[in-house]
């Protein structure tokens, strides 16, 4: 499939996938015309990179990572090293803490909402 397939696929954009291009985590073959070509398999890949930035992860990270799954299921393969789970697993902590810095701010933001939607009289004291 050419570029502008896979981005309508993946709702990616064309210049983002360009960019995955250039940073290695994507591959296309070229037509003699100089065109992209990807296979099914871009899919599933595009999907993948796009979690991984989601999750905060550095492209840098994600070149490193993606060798070591499998674009179907994304398992882990034979390639996966002791050191990028490690690295991986402080990405996960880093997550982690994001997400328990949301909550309690939700929660503050939770008050606020139930102090300002209460009745003016009842805010003010005797």
């Amino acid at each position: 499939m050419r570029i502008g397939e896979l981005a309508e696929r993946t709702g990616v954009s064309e210049r983002s996938l360009r960019y995955y291009e250039k940073q290695g985590l994507l591959a296309a073959e070229r037509t003699p015309g100089g065109h992209r070509e990807f296979g099914e398999w871009a899919v599933d890949r595009v999907i993948r990179i796009q979690a991984l930035f989601a999750a905060g992860l550095s492209s840098a990270k994600i070149a490193q990572l993606l060798p070591c799954m499998r674009d179907v299921d994304g398992g882990p393969s034979a390639r996966a090293t002791g050191r990028l789970v490690a690295e991986l697993a402080e990405e996960r902590e880093r997550i982690d803490g994001l997400i328990r810095d949301l909550i309690r701010s939700r929660d503050v933001l939770d008050e606020a909402i139930g102090m300002a939607a209460r009745p003016r009289d009842e805010l003010v004291g005797p």
